[in-house]
């Protein structure tokens, strides 16, 4: 295990914080993903709730069930550490209560530099760059309401699929849900000839110059014994809700690789989950325990049928 981290982690660079500047956040953007996942039970589809951050250059494009699960996280955290204060072997057992396999990749869009950047976490965050791929969108004359935003149509062939989106020409923004990006206004609505892949919208809001900053750096806040504040550093685990603060911004700490070394270490994470928790704690110095209950990661067998049945994004045969 310790020889295959050490490998794996050599070949990763640290991403220097000035690699991307932030972009200012102005609007939040809900939309419901339905994924069919396994072609033979069409009426079991996955479900989830989404959430894209988008500014004048960058976007972010994140599982919004998976922001709430981590701020119950971070309540579940808070409660323990304050019952165990004055203990120096800290225990920490996170709960999940989510049933369905949420969406683990972040994907950051920056239309300027024309740059794509895929956010994962296995214990550590990881980052694989790769440039933006220019979508040949036919724009048409089409037009329709959804939520009383008007919408005009455009279609495209992209990662295998042959999309349909319904943009807003009076929200003058180039992201959209998933990869989907570079028309001239936000994509409200997307969905694959099929239907396999629908990204509906949910719901907009722009965001305040009033919203305050949230966490970014991984520190859960604590009430001290003297009644102030404190805040306590949690290594290992995503406790980060900075897609709700004022900025979008690439994690500080993060670790540029590639996706075959990230591959690596699923694997090894795969094999053996606690294992593997236990080794990266060790190699970043921490002592104590971790569990968790969330269940064991699903076998290549299982995954075969699960996700390379039909996954999101598929190779075009040449």
């Amino acid at each position: 295990m310790k020889r295959i981290l050490t490998t794996c982690l050599a070949t990763a660079i640290l991403l220097s914080a000035k690699a991307q500047e932030p972009d200012k956040a102005l609007a939040r953007v809900r939309y419901t993903f339905t994924h069919v996942r396994d072609t033979t039970e069409r009426d079991k589809p996955k479900v989830e709730n989404m959430l894209l951050v988008t500014g004048k250059n960058a976007s972010v494009f994140t599982s919004y069930d998976k922001l709430n699960q981590t701020l119950n996280m971070q309540k579940q955290i808070q409660e323990q550490i304050k019952n165990q204060a004055g203990n120096g072997n800290l225990k920490i057992e996170v709960k999940s209560e989510t049933k369905v396999p949420l969406t683990q990749e972040d994907y950051f869009f920056f239309a300027n530099e024309h740059k794509m950047i895929t956010k994962e976490r296995l214990f550590n965050n990881y980052l694989i760059e790769e440039p933006a791929t220019a979508i040949d969108w036919k724009i048409l004359k089409d037009t329709m309401s959804f939520s009383g935003v008007a919408c005009q149509k455009a279609t495209a062939h992209f990662k295998g699929r042959n999309w349909t989106a319904w943009f807003a020409t009076e929200i003058p923004f180039q992201s959209g849900p998933w990869k989907l990006n570079g028309l001239p206004g936000l994509i409200i609505e997307a969905y694959d000839d099929k239907k396999d892949v629908k990204f509906e919208f949910a719901g907009l809001e722009y965001v305040k110059d009033t919203d305050a900053a949230s966490n970014s750096d991984g520190e859960v806040k604590i009430a001290a014994p003297s009644g102030g504040i404190g805040a306590v550093k949690i290594v290992g685990i995503d406790v980060s809700t900075s897609y709700l603060g004022p900025e979008i911004k690439l994690p500080t700490d993060a670790i540029k690789t590639t996706r075959k070394e990230l591959d690596k270490l699923k694997a090894a994470r795969d094999k053996d989950p606690q294992g593997f928790m236990q080794a990266q704690m060790a190699a970043s110095g921490m002592q104590g325990s971790f569990k968790t209950n969330q269940a064991p990661r699903q076998t290549s067998t299982t995954v075969a049928k699960d996700e390379v049945n039909n996954p999101v994004e598929i190779e075009d045969k040449k």
